[in-house]
């Protein structure tokens, strides 16, 4: 078992990496490569966010990732016609041969992270290869893998994480190399994150890489409904088939440590009072009459003691913490590592959701999860509902009990910088 929390390499094949012929916008066919761009589905704001995206361009990538129509099938097929509206007008257009993809991000803090972009093996979880830490909701898989079966493309890569050995031969080597290099684009979203994207075809160099990460395996950074949505697709089509194969970015974090923030949730139908009233005897609660970033402050201190939350939506802020440890006892199953035991996750959702709110943690009706702290709080204010602000979870949490095969509770961590969509897509027919 290795010092960075991974278990050791499967016996097997590792991660097997394959150019593909990149589907990219035409720079002279929209207003300009940030205005195309969006952040992941999943972490785009709903409906404010939503709308700001539609309304910069009207190709921005959204319109593909969260098409809006007033059925599930109706949205799927929107976003199938409007593939082939774009393919066929040149608003994106097909690298002209098969290519890995270094992307970079960089941002005005000095934070900088390289990858590389390529359609990836899918491997089973037994397999050992690629490693989830999450629980994933069926109706999300579902629901990913209708549009993506409509459109018979992979719109956005997942983000994954592997470590490298630091060395002149390994992946990073080549990396550098490329990125020393004029790029294909560069562009800077309203986000302050500037990116660029250089592809290799050089066959030395795709091979370099292939080589140097076949003997590795990844943990899902972000895109764990995505992955179940790949193996999904996968086991519908005979093999060999282009779904054998899911498009991913892959970080070597040894070399690019990657952030980790939490995500929040957003209650329906759950007024901050009651939501506090129901607290009464459970846990320890506080009214923090402080801006959101000093109540943030106050959550971080409090969770380094121990399982604590911040709820919002009645204009305040309110610190949750010191559960009965009787409570615990009763709500949090026993069968788990005290690592998972205790995260806040585990409690809110086992303890807080299940036993005291009685709120079913896979409902988008009374529950949405959002990334997104100020956009929680003012969703919840304006909505009615309860804003429940997490800490984010330590890395090496994550990477450890991903190493003992258990999966955290659902939305549990945001590693970031995430990968802009709309940079580069893959379409299985191309």
């Amino acid at each position: 078992m290795n010092t960075a929390g991974h278990p050791e390499p499967p016996a097997g094949p590792g991660l097997e990496l394959t150019p593909f012929r990149g589907l990219r916008y035409d720079p002279d066919r929209v207003g300009g490569l940030a205005a195309v761009t969006s952040p992941p589905y999943d972490v785009v704001v709903r409906p404010d966010g939503l709308h700001h995206l539609q309304d910069a361009d009207p190709h921005n990538i959204v319109r593909l990732i969260l098409p809006q129509a007033a059925s599930p099938a109706a949205r799927n097929e929107q976003a199938a016609k409007t593939l082939r509206h774009w393919l066929s007008e040149g608003i994106l257009r097909a690298d002209p041969e098969p290519a890995l993809y270094v992307y970079e991000q960089r941002s005005d803090d000095g934070m900088l992270q390289r990858g590389v972009i390529g359609a990836l093996r899918l491997s089973d979880p037994s397999e050992g290869v690629v490693l989830p830490h999450e629980d994933v909701m069926p109706h999300v898989v579902a629901d990913r893998a209708a549009l993506m079966r409509a459109t018979s493309a992979n719109l956005e890569p997942l983000l994954l994480t592997y470590r490298g050995d630091g060395t002149e031969t390994d992946t990073s080597a080549v990396i550098d190399r490329a990125a020393a290099l004029p790029p294909l684009f560069a562009t800077t979203t309203e986000d302050g994150y500037r990116h660029r994207l250089w592809s290799l075809t050089d066959p030395a160099d795709v091979a370099h890489v292939r080589s140097d990460l076949a003997p590795r395996q990844a943990l899902i950074a972000d895109g764990h409904h995505r992955w179940a949505t790949y193996l999904r697709l996968r086991d519908e089509h005979p093999s060999p088939s282009p779904w054998d194969h899911g498009l991913v970015l892959l970080v070597d974090t040894a070399r690019y440590p990657l952030r980790v923030r939490a995500i929040h949730r957003l209650l329906h139908g759950l007024a901050p009072a009651d939501a506090l009233a129901a607290l009464d005897g459970h846990f320890r609660v506080r009214r923090l009459e402080v801006p959101l970033a000093e109540a943030l402050d106050h959550l971080a201190d409090a969770a380094d003691k121990g399982n604590a939350y911040l709820l919002a939506g009645d204009g305040g802020f309110h610190l949750v913490d010191r559960p009965d440890p009787a409570l615990l006892d009763r709500t949090v199953p026993a069968d788990r590592p005290a690592a998972w035991r205790t995260l806040d996750a585990t409690v809110l959702h086992a303890t807080l959701l299940a036993h005291i709110w009685r709120i079913p943690e896979d409902d988008p009706a009374r529950i949405a999860y959002i990334h997104d702290t100020a956009a929680t709080v003012r969703k919840a204010e304006r909505d009615g509902g309860t804003a429940v602000l997490m800490h984010p979870v330590r890395e090496d949490v994550v990477r450890d009990l991903a190493r003992q095969g258990v999966t955290m509770p659902r939305k549990s961590t945001s590693f970031g910088p995430k990968p802009a969509s709309g940079l580069v897509l893959r379409v299985l027919d191309v």
